[in-house]
């Protein structure tokens, strides 16, 4: 079923191609296939870039908490 479905998805293209205009909508659908892939690709890396700012944050919070001196008891 597969091989079918992928097989009349070639068919398809071939035909689209051959349409006036065809070609050239066709290389748009190419480049924005590779531009949803691009930026799938950085919104994957933003997931790491927020680990690493919760990470720093508490550093610095911990390193706020030691640099403030200690208040004489009244």
């Amino acid at each position: 079923m597969i091989a079918r479905l992928a097989d009349r998805g070639e068919h398809t293209i071939a035909r689209l191609a051959d349409l006036p205009g065809g070609t050239k909508a066709l290389k748009a659908v190419n480049d924005l296939r590779a531009r949803v892939d691009e930026l799938g690709k950085k919104v994957r890396g933003i997931d790491d870039l927020e680990k690493r700012v919760v990470k720093l944050e508490k550093e610095v919070a911990t390193l706020k908490r030691a640099q403030k001196p200690k208040q004489p008891p009244a």
